[in-house]
């Protein structure tokens, strides 16, 4: 399903904060990725995501190895991952209503006609219930705009979900309840899931195999 071999990478030239490694998710599988923060963890996971464009290394996703990222990857591609940032505040337009931050990446691609069905079908997944969707970020909480950063995600149905610290901000029971909601995706779609964070009970918990930093 994807396999990341020798990946370099960072921001500026000349000082990667990732150097050297490999990782590998097989179909359906859900990989824990195990790191302090700081580590290069999360940069790791936008290379994965095809948001960020490694120094060296290949990335490989179903078969084809990834020769662009961001918009220059191919559509058939970028698709095929959603991605779940650790603050929503950061990753949500804020002048957006929530319907309309779960519908954007239907619309960037051409799919207006399934707007108004997969966002209320997404919505009941996730949790927004009641006028939530016609609220913008500043007035939901962290949880409930994650839990529409969550429904973007799933929007187009990708075979793999990539979960940066998508608990990290959150409650318990905030946590819980969007665990379950990727493990029920899963269940229903057989994608796989890489889910970075630092704390190694709920990684062991949530994920097939739990892989630490310093191993890769």
């Amino acid at each position: 399903m994807l396999d990341l071999k020798n990946i370099t990478a960072g921001y500026e030239r000349g000082e990667p904060v990732v150097r050297s490694v490999s990782l590998g998710i097989a179909p359906g599988e859900a990989v824990g990725l195990l790191g302090p923060s700081g580590c290069g963890k999360s940069t790791l996971a936008r290379v994965a995501a095809l948001l960020h464009r490694p120094d060296g290394g290949t990335v490989t996703l179903d078969g084809v190895l990834v020769t662009g990222w961001r918009h220059r990857a191919p559509r058939e591609l970028r698709t095929a991952v959603g991605v779940v940032f650790q603050s929503p505040r950061l990753a949500a337009d804020p002048r957006l209503r929530l319907r309309d931050i779960v519908a954007e990446p239907l619309r960037a691609t051409g799919r207006q006609i399934e707007v108004r069905e997969r966002v209320d079908e997404l919505a009941e997944l996730v949790g927004l219930g009641g006028d939530l969707l016609n609220r913008r970020p500043h007035e939901v909480s962290d949880g409930q705009l994650q839990r529409a950063c969550l429904a973007r995600a799933l929007v187009l149905r990708p075979r793999l979900l990539v979960c940066d610290e998508m608990t990290a901000m959150l409650d318990a029971s905030t946590t819980a309840a969007l665990v379950a909601v990727v493990e029920r995706y899963r269940t229903t779609s057989g994608a796989s899931l890489l889910a970075v964070g630092h704390d190694r009970t709920l990684l062991d918990r949530w994920c097939d195999r739990t892989t630490g930093w310093a191993e890769l």
